[in-house]
Order: C-alpha cells, then sequence, then structure tokens
C-alpha cells in the first residue's frame, strides 16, 4: 500500500460513527458496511459468503470492525482475509483460542495484518513503561478502569475495561505480576495503572483525562506493518495473551 489505504467500516453504532470521524479526518476514503449481524435463516457459510462479497465490492483495503463481540466475530474476520483485506478488531478478544489460531495462521499464509484495537497501550507512559521494564523482573502491576458510563452491552466490565489494563501490562511490563485490577461502570471515572516493586510504587500512568492522538498512532503504526510487512504488536498472538491473562486473574479473584 504505497498510498494511505482505503477502509471500510462493519457496524453502524456509536464507535462506528467515532471511528469514521477519525479515519476521514485523517485523509482515509471510508466505507461502510452497516448490516453486520447474521440473519435469520441464513448459515453460517451464507453469513461469510455475504460479508465478503460487501467487502469486496466495497474496495477497501482495510476492514475495521466496529462491532460488539460475540460469535459473529471470527466469522466477519474470516470473510475480511478470505477476501484479501486487512482487518482491525475492536478489543475485548473473546474468541476461543483454537478459532484464534486458525485465523491468525489463516492471515499470516495471506500476508495480511489483524489488529486488535489496543490504543492504551499507545499512551506516551506505556511507551516509556515499555523502554524501562519490558525484561523488568520482581515487578507487580496494578490498575484501575472506573467509567461513570454505564454498560451498553452485555460483556461485563472486567472483560471490557479491563482488556485495556491487561494490554498495558503485556505490552510494557509482560513480568510483572497482577496484584490488583479494579474495573467498574457508573463509577467516578479513574483509568490507572501502576508498578511496584519491593512494597514501594516505581511509576503510574494516569490517563483519567487524556488528549494523546492514541488511535491515530495505532492506525499508522497499522498501517506501516500493511505496508512493510513489518511486525505489528497488537495482533491475535499478543491478543490471546492478554486474554488468557484476564481469565487466570478472573479465576484467582473468585
Amino acid at each position: 500500500m504505497a498510498e494511505a489505504p482505503s477502509y471500510v467500516i462493519v457496524g453502524r453504532g456509536r464507535w462506528a460513527g467515532v471511528m469514521h470521524e477519525i479515519l476521514t479526518r485523517e485523509g482515509r476514503r471510508v466505507a461502510v458496511i452497516a448490516e453486520a449481524r447474521q440473519r435469520a435463516g441464513e448459515s453460517e457459510l451464507e453469513y461469510m459468503a455475504r460479508v465478503a462479497a460487501d467487502l469486496k465490492f466495497s474496495g477497501a483495503q482495510v476492514a475495521w470492525l466496529c462491532v460488539p463481540p460475540g460469535p459473529h466475530i471470527p466469522f466477519l474476520l474470516q470473510a475480511a482475509l478470505d477476501v484479501g483485506v486487512h482487518a482491525v478488531v475492536e478489543k475485548p478478544w473473546l474468541c476461543e483460542r483454537e478459532a484464534s489460531e486458525a485465523l491468525a495462521e489463516r492471515a499470516r499464509s495471506r500476508g495480511l495484518v489483524v489488529g486488535i484495537h489496543y490504543e492504551f497501550c499507545l499512551l506516551d507512559g506505556v511507551a516509556a513503561w515499555r523502554r524501562e521494564f519490558w525484561k523488568a523482573e520482581g515487578l507487580e502491576f496494578g490498575a484501575r478502569f472506573l467509567t461513570s458510563k454505564v454498560a451498553r452491552r452485555d460483556t461485563g466490565a472486567l472483560d471490557d475495561l479491563g482488556s485495556h489494563l491487561f494490554s498495558i501490562r503485556e505490552y510494557a511490563a509482560p513480568r510483572a505480576r497482577v496484584v490488583e485490577i479494579e474495573c467498574a461502570y457508573g463509577m467516578p471515572d479513574e483509568r490507572r495503572a501502576w508498578l511496584v516493586r519491593a512494597g514501594g510504587a516505581i511509576s503510574t500512568v494516569n490517563f483519567t483525562v487524556n488528549a494523546e492522538p492514541i488511535v491515530q498512532r495505532f492506525i499508522e503504526r497499522f498501517e506501516d506493518a500493511a505496508t512493510t510487512g513489518r511486525g505489528f504488536p497488537f495482533g491475535l498472538e499478543f491478543a490471546m495473551r492478554v486474554a488468557d491473562a484476564s481469565r487466570e486473574w478472573s479465576s484467582k479473584s473468585r
């Protein structure tokens, strides 16, 4: 992709509108596939064939799946890969490992990039953590993601909001032991992560109020990977590790 790629947004909710605005403002051509649900009586093969035809007709080089998590995600992603389209999927990634590995192999075999949209990993503070703590031992990780917004879907707070927190740890300090995670809707806004060693705070990243262009940074890195073939850090393998860490924490917290 020598020139800026064209996009097709799959979905029609609030976030689809946000991404349409951002991509358009960044000078990208954007099409929309609003009907992303499997229709009544439509088989899985028919569903994928219909979506694949819509993606191909759009002429886009990147599909951005702006839809909630659910069993439709692997079908939508497979349809994109089958027609040779790079893809970005909104977090959280909740697909089973077997399906995830099959999709990752499908992407690799076609030379396509799949990215999961963990945009908070691209905060300046998180980047500084990665430079300093990526190989560090003996660290403890804690984080809190509270929002005054009400939940707009059935996905639990730990899966939805927590995916951001676990992605930050996985990206910046993957050897840190998780000691505290708090996620909730309908609470005073707070988004904060911290690292501790030997009982003393080392560093805190507070992103409760954020004006950094993290979505634009994600787009830039994704397009670079799709253009050059260089690795993209927030792919399916990364998403599987984030999901594993979340499940491990959840099982310990019961």
